[in-house]
This record gives structure tokens, sequence and C-alpha cells, in this order.
């Protein structure tokens, strides 16, 4: 597994850069293992903040105390801070810029999934295109509420899923042979094709907070990790 990433950390928070495939807290499923268990076993007591989909990497911001976990959880009910999300979506969005604004809640029939429904909670998604590809585009995401699965609901209901979603989209997994088209040649000895990605490609690139204890504006960033930058790379070499 790869290992997390700590951005910052003081006596009132942690800041961390999350991988993909690390439940944020333990599931319901007996999963165990999660970022929240290993800051733990470090840090001493943590409190959660907000949360990632196992699947989602990228920034997410911890509260080391009972106050700052108040102050924070604050910030995020009241949709003070500023979370960026990189989505790799597929098909080319038309317009430079937009919001969704539709209410998420849960799939009537398929238990996990989420989808637009009247009952639903209140979610709004703002979005600019950050690149073009050929038959993808890459968005910077700001999403102003924290629904489950929301970017991912929110981008497949105006019909351009992530490009990398077994939920949601139409891919489980990325390969080169889709980017390259016709001028892909595996080797002739080759074996099975690997993916270049297997997770949903979604990062939170950017996180915006104010210190719970001194008020200062902060902003900290995730890098993208390989899988997601690899993605990237080839589809910029083979734009076409």
């Amino acid at each position: 597994m790869t290992n997390y990433t700590i951005l910052h950390e003081d006596e009132q928070i942690l800041i961390v850069s999350k991988p993909s495939g690390l439940l944020t807290i333990p599931d319901r499923m007996g999963n165990k293992e999660s970022l929240l268990g290993l800051l733990e076993q470090k840090f001493g007591k943590v409190f959660v903040v907000h949360r990632l989909d196992r699947e989602t990497s990228g920034v997410l911001c911890f509260a080391r105390n009972e106050a700052a976990h108040r102050n924070l959880s604050l910030q995020f009910e009241h949709h003070t801070t500023d979370k960026f999300y990189l989505a790799l979506v597929d098909g080319v969005l038309h317009h430079e810029e937009g919001e969704i604004d539709k209410p998420i809640g849960e799939h009537p029939v398929i238990p996990g999934k989420m989808a637009i429904s009247n009952s639903g909670k209140p979610s709004l998604t703002f979005y600019r295109v950050a690149e073009r590809f050929k038959h993808f585009t890459l968005a910077e995401v700001l999403i102003k509420t924290g629904r489950t699965h929301q970017i991912r609901v929110h981008f497949q209901s105006i019909g351009y899923p992530l490009a990398v979603d077994a939920l949601y989209g139409r891919r489980a997994a990325m390969y080169l042979s889709e980017i390259k088209g016709k001028s892909y040649k595996s080797g002739k000895y080759s074996e099975e094709e690997r993916p270049l990605m297997e997770r949903t490609s979604l990062h939170a690139a950017r996180l915006r907070i104010d210190h719970p204890a001194t008020g200062e504006r902060l902003e900290f960033k995730a890098e993208l990790p390989k899988d997601f930058a690899a993605v990237l790379n080839q589809l910029r070499k083979w734009k076409g």
C-alpha cells in the first residue's frame, strides 16, 4: 500500500495527503485499515473533520483536540472552507465553466450508490475547464457541500461521468491503448496490457481553511499521484 504524506502538522491540526485505495476511516464491512488508524498509531487521538472516498486521493484535514475539531467542523458545516479537486471526465465539456446545483440522495435500488433525488440534500458543485483532450476533459472542481460521491454523481448527471469510475462511469480502468487508439501496438511478446489507472479519476488537490487557533487563512496542496499524472501525460502526448 502506498503510504500517506504529512503536508503540515502543529498542535491543532494534521494536514495529510491520502493515497488512493486507503479508507479515511474504518468501513462498515469490517475493513479496519484506515488513514485515521495509521495517524492514531503515530500521533495518538485524532479527530476526523471530513472524508475522501477510498479511491480518491488527496488532501485531508484532521483535528488534534476537541476545540480544533469543533472549530473546523463548523467551518465545513458553514461552507467557509474551499475544497478544490481535479477531475478527469469523459467527453469534452462544452462550457468553460459552470455550476451543478442538484440534490443528492441514496439510490432507490442499489445500496452504496447515490443519485440525483428531489428528496435528497442540496448539493452545489462549481467547475471550470483546466485542460481539454481529444475525448476527455480535466476540470478543476470546487464543492460547497460535501455529499457522498458528490462530484461523481453531479458530473454523471450532466453527461460527463468521471473517465475512470466503476460505479458511475463507463470504465473501471484506463488503458494506454484507449488513449492511443489506432496507433497502439503492444509489444510482440507482451502479456496482457496493464492499466495506467485503476481507480476513480478524482484527486483532492487543494484545501483552504482558517487555522482553528490563529484564524489565519491557510491553503494546502497535494501533488497528483503517479497514476493520475501518467494518464494526463499520455493524453497530452496523443492529443491528436
